[in-house]
């Protein structure tokens, strides 16, 4: 942060008059801050979009109208829900497990948050581009079930009990075949950061196909494993066994309302947002598309195809995952994970390991 602010002529002033009185850590702070607060407006925007494209996808798909009394096109009910959820008063039913029950929601929430850090919208917009920041989303992303896991076994509550369970379970079946996808897309792109994997995937195959991850054969199949495996990962159908509602009621949430409640439903739809953003970076070019060059808008224009490519993914989610697949039963969703998704993801390793020697001339 300090480079950067020395870097940028215009902010020169501002980081000498800091440093004059040995205050940069106090500069520093102030736009940790200021980026903390952006990064929450992205996730409360990202979230109150992705509701309503839910709902309205949904009543497509239903043949329903969807939201459509709040605003023109009902676009002002995420608002409305917001609201209404923030008013709600929180209870504390009396025989949790207090102190686990209240820190479930914020381990919960917190590592979603933080994934945010690293993704970049284009080459510049970016908080921290780390050089290992693919190892830093799968690492972080691995507490969130750990959240879910408190919030069942402190609620005393044998419905929540069997929700956590459930999210241990679900977590070590797909958390294995998720790291194999991302694996083969290192494999290619030679990099663990994203801006480094989304470099690789610019430029075309023979003038005319875009070098993106997805058009390659051992990279497509780690597209899909990834896909299913993160469905998994957000508890979405066909994968929702955590929350079933016909079985477990609302499975790990049972006991939470008011702001308690809403840092569940926050950390699912930024979840959302963050698996469409994944999805675009590994295998569908990230920012790049046409235009995206350009000298002077190029930034904008890419950060346009970032957005428009991420919002596709995540109305895929919707659509597979609410719109068309039924629940599978828990051993259905084991046997998936462990004898399916994992020795496709163990091949296709040894599949994109050949295919990239072959392609820089080993063989």
């Amino acid at each position: 942060m300090e480079y950067l602010l020395r870097s940028v002529e215009a902010w020169q002033p501002v980081y000498d008059l800091f440093n004059s009185y040995g205050l940069v850590w106090l500069l520093n702070l102030i736009i940790y801050a200021v980026e903390a607060g952006v990064l929450f407006g992205v996730v409360a925007v990202s979230v109150l979009a992705l509701t309503y494209i839910e709902r309205k996808a949904l009543g497509d798909i239903q043949l329903r109208i969807g939201p459509n009394v709040c605003g023109p096109f009902g676009i002002l009910q995420p608002l409305a829900d917001a609201f209404k959820l923030v008013m709600k008063e929180n209870i504390t039913p009396k025989n949790v497990d207090f102190w686990v029950w209240w820190a479930a929601p914020m381990v919960v929430f917190v590592p979603t948050f933080m994934l945010l850090i690293t993704i970049p919208f284009n080459e510049f917009l970016v908080i921290s581009d780390l050089d290992i920041g693919i190892l830093f989303i799968i690492a972080v992303s691995g507490i969130t079930p750990l959240g879910i896991i408190m919030a069942g076994w402190a609620s005393s509550n044998k419905y929540t009990l069997i929700s956590g369970l459930r999210a241990a379970a679900q977590m070590m079946s797909y958390e294995i075949p998720i790291i194999l996808a991302v694996l083969a897309v290192v494999v290619f792109s030679g990099s663990l950061s994203l801006t480094g994997i989304v470099d690789a995937q610019e430029g075309y195959y023979l003038g005319f196909i875009p070098k993106w991850n997805i058009f390659l054969p051992p990279l497509a199949l780690a597209g899909f494993i990834f896909f299913v495996c993160s469905l998994a990962e957000m508890g979405r159908t066909p994968f929702d066994i955590i929350e079933a509602e016909g079985e477990i009621v609302a499975g790990h949430t049972i006991e939470y309302s008011g702001m308690r409640f809403a840092f569940f439903f926050l950390a699912e739809y930024a979840h959302l947002f963050i698996t469409g953003a994944l999805v675009t970076l590994l295998f569908l070019g990230g920012w790049h598309g046409p235009f995206s060059s350009h000298p002077v808008f190029g930034w904008l224009i890419g950060l346009g195809w970032f957005l428009i490519k991420t919002f596709i993914v995540a109305w895929m989610v919707i659509w597979v995952g609410r719109g068309t697949l039924p629940r599978i039963r828990i051993d259905q969703m084991l046997s998936l994970g462990w004898k399916w998704l994992l020795p496709i993801g163990l091949f296709n390793i040894a599949f994109a390991g050949i295919i990239k020697i072959i392609m820089v001339g080993g063989i």
